[in-house]
């Protein structure tokens, strides 16, 4: 893949063009044209000083003082425009820039949660760091897009205005400066091209690779603390880091040809532009000030015209962020079914309550069937325990219940979502106050302190609030409380929420059996329909039948003894 291969430019087009096309399009298009004409009035003042340095140089060298001095005011008058146009040009160009990343970090962020992208996404090995894709390729995409858009328009703008004054002074200058122009250009793509890109693009993903293990042992700290799993943590992020560095001596080896080509190619125009009039300047027909404006309209269009050359290094880091971008943008954008090309999906509609039918369920990817042919339907009031040995699939079944896993053949029928809530082993603990930690996933939900604290007692908890400093109080709740506080927090919010069905998978396996079959007690009370897994016989006095997965898809189902 090269800079100049057409994929890049549609990959950047996809993800750019709507910006420009939708809701914020006037604001936009506002911004491009002040830039713009800030970029002309640069353009302009360039000429105009590159003009006086002329005049003054050869008013020195004629011994003229008032020109001269004139030349030196018309100057400072010229830097002062400039100053303003120059500092409020960046101002615009970063604004700009802000504005158009919330605008695609609220899109990216729109389809990263609908139809629960973010889960899915943990089982696609093409998209690694969605995170880092979200939080930085965003924002390295619209920066990098306006700063390379306005080089290359400033650039033209300069190539136009120089070239008029290189024109009118030496005709040869102008036609050199063209062919070494193409030959840089053609020499930094065809030679160093395609090796930077990939080069630049592996080394987007080891960064983010390494990145990824350090965040994974700070949230995991504890569990590896008490493992006393240092050593293998420490070789697994060590193997990162050298798959990084790797890749890193690849690169910079690579680039210390492309600098040397760069430098070479630039540094020769301090002597070119002089070199190519020599002959008119010690011949008598240019005045030494028209060489040195020469000199300096020379490197002005040169510039212009390698605009890629001298960029390139950035534009490589920039062709290979831009692919990453438009992979994870066309995966989001693809719907749910699209990852499972081929294979068949339980279908799941909406119903007054929750029904199995002829449901066969296979994990994701295919290699292990789960459950065959399931029929059942949990009528209100009439609890389900879901029993079997490990790893016969009790918590997949779950899953298929709440739509996390499709593949397989049947229908599930279900009460709307905000009438189920399904409560994981290791409860999610927001970030968050104790207020936000109960209501959650409702916080528009508005509910007294009276009933909050109450609700506290509900759940055996009656002085948690007291302890960390009230409702209103935030904390790291996953470091402050306790893997049973947590389950008793989880509780809580079904008690808040009164769903019609609440499926808990091991939810109270941190619980002592007292605290257990009391909470059950309070969830019973509520009218909640409960769907539990539990290794545990004393909840089946909570449930009136039992659904027992014996393995290789292989079920039975039967009522509970009162």
């Amino acid at each position: 893949m090269r800079l100049t291969d057409r994929p890049v430019w549609h990959r950047f087009w996809t993800i750019a063009a709507p910006y420009w096309r939708h809701e914020e399009k006037w604001r936009a298009w506002g911004f491009l044209v002040l830039l713009l004409a800030l970029l002309l009035a640069q353009a302009r003042i360039a000429v105009l000083l590159n003009e006086q340095t002329g005049e003054f140089t050869s008013a020195l060298a004629a011994h003229q003082a008032e020109r001269f001095w004139a030349a030196i005011r018309y100057s400072l008058a010229l830097l002062a425009l400039a100053v303003p146009a120059y500092a409020f040009y960046y101002y615009v160009r970063d604004k700009l820039g802000i504005f158009w990343r919330r605008w695609l970090t609220d899109r990216f962020l729109d389809s990263y949660f609908a139809a629960r992208h973010y889960y899915a996404l943990n089982a696609n090995s093409a998209i690694d760091n969605p995170d880092q894709r979200i939080a930085e390729d965003i924002n390295t995409f619209t920066q990098r897009s306006l700063y390379y858009l306005l080089i290359l328009i400033g650039s033209i703008m300069q190539l136009v205005a120089f070239s008029v004054v290189l024109w009118s002074i030496s005709h040869s200058l102008v036609y050199f400066l063209v062919g070494y122009a193409v030959f840089g250009t053609s020499v930094t793509l065809a030679v160093f091209g395609r090796v930077l890109l990939g080069l630049n693009f592996l080394q987007l993903r080891r960064e983010a690779d390494f990145r990824f293990g350090l965040v994974r042992i700070r949230e995991n700290a504890e569990a590896i603390a008490f493992y006393r799993g240092e050593a293998q943590e420490s070789q697994q992020v060590r193997r990162r880091f050298a798959a990084l560095y790797e890749n890193y001596n690849r690169l910079i080896r690579s680039q210390l040809f492309l600098n040397l080509f760069q430098y070479a190619f630039s540094l020769l125009t301090i002597v070119l532009p002089s070199a190519l009039i020599a002959h008119d300047v010690l011949s008598g027909e240019l005045e030494v000030g028209k060489a040195v404006q020469a000199s300096g309209a020379f490197v002005a269009v040169l510039t212009a015209l390698s605009v890629i050359v001298d960029n390139f290094e950035g534009l490589s880091r920039f062709a290979a962020g831009i692919d990453r971008l438009h992979t994870f943008a066309r995966v989001l954008a693809a719907p749910p079914g699209h990852r499972l090309p081929g294979a068949e999906r339980i279908e799941v509609i909406e119903g007054p309550q929750l029904a199995l039918e002829h449901v066969t369920l296979q994990t994701p990817g295919g290699e292990r069937l789960i459950i065959a042919d399931l029929s059942l339907t949990i009528e209100p009031g009439a609890s389900l325990m879901i029993a079997g040995a490990s790893g016969m699939g009790k918590s997949s079944l779950l899953r298929a219940l709440a739509g996390l896993w499709c593949r397989g053949s049947g229908r599930i029928v279900r009460p709307p979502q905000t009438q189920m809530m399904f409560l994981p082993q290791q409860p999610y603990m927001i970030l968050g106050s104790l207020r936000q930690q109960l209501s959650y996933p409702e916080p528009e939900r508005r509910v007294s302190d009276s009933e909050l604290l109450r609700l506290l007692e509900r759940v055996h908890l009656p002085t948690l609030a007291e302890r960390c400093g009230g409702l209103d109080a935030e904390r790291d709740w996953s470091k402050t409380l306790s893997i049973g506080e947590q389950q008793r927090i989880a509780i809580a919010r079904v008690l808040l929420s009164r769903p019609r069905y609440a499926v808990l998978d091991e939810a109270t396996s941190a619980l002592d059996p007292d605290n257990e079959a009391a909470l059950y007690q309070e969830l019973a009370a509520a009218g909640t329909t409960l769907i539990s897994v539990s290794h545990r016989d004393t909840l089946l006095r909570f449930h009136r039948r039992v659904l027992e997965l014996t393995g290789d898809g292989d079920w039975r189902l039967y009522e509970t003894v009162a």
